[in-house]
């Protein structure tokens, strides 16, 4: 790892909240399991050779698989952040499941903006104490690197890989590799100031957001039924460079209903490489026409964790609009 120019880590929180990585088998199987800094300071002190920051400990609760993780678990991991630093510490190791990491990561990059402090994700493929476990390796590295010194903002750590969470994405089910940086491309303009309303300080409501991949024949009746749940905001995973059914009026009507309506519609690729240009193809300008946002080169799990971010911001409609398109957090850099 190259030498750093951000002052190394003296005082970490390390905010458990389950995941394989401290999982144990019960008799349904793998679950989270309490304990895990009793395990984590034996593994540690029984490295002699490990030079890593102090640390303190906090147990989440409840622990969780990370498919069950959910935007109100975001609101009280953002709290535990924010408080730890209140309390004195200069950075934060968050352990979290594989499954949705990526999602949780680049939530967080956008629940923390302003956080003079670094925050890294981490978890593993295979729990603690089992053969060929990655979870050792995976939660000092992280402790590491936070030693060395990292920027403020947060981060994701993997095998010795330090990954923007706005810019990357779990493609793996397998091995020690799970995440990767996708090629996107599609940028905003940086915006010169972040909002007071979205300072990691301010307190945030709960939003609902949706998100529907498009697929050949996808029909306005389960459009309908997306728009109509109640959500605030839709991700809206489209083909290529921005397309969807554009010969269909019904699906074009529904979206400008969503308009009409304050729901906000943003646009990503399907595709691991590339972003969103609606106006290369008349199938995505006239998607562009209906009030669709582009969301560039963002991926799925920064387009739904920014739209969180800002409608539980309590920001208005047309706010919310103007930031989708604008970086905040490297997400269309």
């Amino acid at each position: 790892m190259t030498p750093s120019t951000y002052p190394g880590a003296q005082h970490v929180m390390v905010l458990y909240t389950g995941g394989t990585i401290g999982m144990q088998a019960s008799a349904d199987g793998l679950a989270p399991a309490s304990g895990f800094d009793v395990r984590m300071r034996a593994y540690l002190d029984s490295q002699p050779g490990l030079v890593l920051p102090a640390w303190r400990f906090r147990e989440m609760a409840p622990l969780i698989d990370s498919a069950n993780m959910t935007p109100d678990y975001w609101q009280r991991l953002r709290e535990a952040v924010v408080e730890a630093v209140d309390q004195g510490c200069d950075s934060v190791l968050i352990l979290h499941g594989t499954d949705t990491l990526a999602y949780s990561a680049a939530a967080m990059s956008f629940q923390l903006l302003g956080l003079p402090a670094p925050v890294v994700f981490t978890g593993s493929m295979l729990p603690a104490g089992v053969p060929d476990s990655d979870a050792w390796e995976n939660l000092s590295g992280a402790l590491s690197a936070l030693g060395q010194g990292l920027a403020p903002g947060v981060h994701l750590y993997f095998h010795g890989e330090l990954l923007a969470p706005t810019r990357c994405a779990k493609i793996r089910s397998f091995g020690r590799h799970p995440f990767a940086a996708l090629k996107r491309n599609g940028g905003g303009a940086r915006a010169e100031a972040i909002p007071a309303g979205l300072d990691y300080r301010q307190a945030r409501q709960l939003a609902k957001v949706g998100v529907l991949p498009l697929f050949p024949g996808i029909g306005a009746e389960l459009l309908d039924g997306v728009l109509d749940s109640g959500i605030q905001a839709l991700v809206l995973e489209c083909f290529g460079s921005g397309t969807g059914p554009s010969d269909n009026p019904a699906f074009l009507a529904s979206l400008k209903r969503a308009q009409e309506q304050g729901i906000v519609v943003v646009a990503v690729t399907q595709c691991h490489e590339g972003g969103v240009e609606l106006d290369i193809y008349e199938a995505g300008s006239r998607l562009r026409g209906v009030g669709v946002l582009s969301g560039g080169g963002m991926t799925r799990e920064a387009a739904f964790g920014k739209l969180n971010a800002l409608l539980g911001a309590g920001l208005e409609s047309a706010e919310v609009r103007r930031l989708v398109e604008l970086d905040l957090c490297g997400e269309l850099s």
